[in-house]
């Protein structure tokens, strides 16, 4: 299925949180319970004047403006550009 925000809606798939910290140290689920909020970039609305990212950014969005959804046991989340704070370079 093929999803297309519309104007200045930004599609991000959702990053998993990781369960382990580099140095090898298991993470218990109450500390992960709120979610991540660095997402994929997946599709980007038609309104092309305001959106500022591309597909394949990594994002960090505001946490209260996604609409989330699951397809396809993958959770998703469309946010208006606005929401959208900064992108993240390797």
């Amino acid at each position: 299925m093929n999803i297309t925000p519309l104007a200045d809606r930004v599609l991000l798939k959702m990053e998993v949180a990781e369960k382990k910290t580099a140095s090898g140290l298991f993470i218990p689920d109450s500390a992960t319970q709120e979610k991540t909020h660095v997402a994929q970039v997946v599709a980007i609305g038609d309104d092309h004047e305001k959106i500022k990212v591309k597909v394949g950014d990594k994002v960090i969005y505001d946490k209260y403006a996604a609409n989330q959804f699951k397809l396809d046991g993958v959770e998703y989340i469309i946010v208006q550009m606005k929401d959208v704070i900064a992108t993240l370079n390797a």
